[in-house]
């Protein structure tokens, strides 16, 4: 069986689609780099007066930063860290660029009678500020973004996904994941739903194969020309 017709089989069978928003979606750090964002949040650490050890001061994953950020057992120190970050999200929203076929899917999923959510560790204040500022608002996409300085209800955890399946009234089994990253993959695999590795960069495919995604594609494109296929 082709790629295209496997993707056709899966999405067929599903009434529900939900994406992952950094990355199948948009690239939201391309124009506000995600290491200045860890530099921001680090420098408002320090001035707590909170030594940064050397793995952090290095970090250049903003949502690790958050992460350390919890396990220093100060849950002042975790939300000032998360309300930060979720400005500078916001501000990476404005300048984002999409991903190609991005787009393309949602509408096409929806032409095809899909539901649609976004369920992503990103703030739910940056998602809707991306939608809006691409006329994707207009769809009613449904958000579930990263929790109040939770970071342990990030994905991996499955409580988000699940989350997102309750937005768009399915079951776990009815909708499928699309992501870019092994916490998409092992977080729908907690969830007990199938996923679409999205490998936007060729050091993934070995990865997602070797996490056991579903599907692997290497561009939006592939899902949105499979989409097509199902609409009436």
């Amino acid at each position: 069986m082709s790629q295209r017709a496997e993707l056709v089989e899966l999405l067929s069978g599903k009434t529900s689609i939900l994406l992952d928003f950094d990355g199948p979606v948009c690239s939201i750090f391309s124009n506000h780099p995600a290491p200045d964002v860890a530099a921001t949040l680090r420098d408002g650490i320090a001035a707590t007066g909170v030594p940064i050890p050397a793995d952090i001061d290095t970090e250049r994953d903003p949502l690790e930063v958050l992460k350390w950020s919890a396990t220093l057992g100060h849950p002042d120190l975790v939300r000032q860290v998360d309300k930060q970050l979720r400005t500078e999200e916001m501000k990476a929203a404005l300048v984002a660029t999409p991903t190609p076929y991005g787009r393309e899917v949602i509408i096409g999923a929806f032409e095809a009678g899909k539901s649609v959510a976004i369920v992503s560790n990103n703030g739910v204040g940056a998602i809707n500020m991306y939608l809006m500022r691409q006329r994707l608002i207009r769809y009613g996409l449904p958000v579930s973004g990263r929790a109040r300085a939770q970071p342990d209800l990030m994905k991996p955890n499955p409580e988000p996904i699940l989350a997102a399946a309750k937005l768009v009234n399915a079951s776990p089994a009815d909708c499928v994941l699309i992501g870019d990253s092994l916490a998409d993959i092992d977080g729908a695999h907690a969830a007990g739903l199938p996923v679409i590795g999205y490998a936007n960069r060729p050091e993934k495919i070995d990865r997602f194969t070797e996490a056991q995604a579903d599907l692997i594609v290497t561009s939006m494109g592939e899902i949105a020309l499979a989409l097509v296929e199902l609409q009436p």
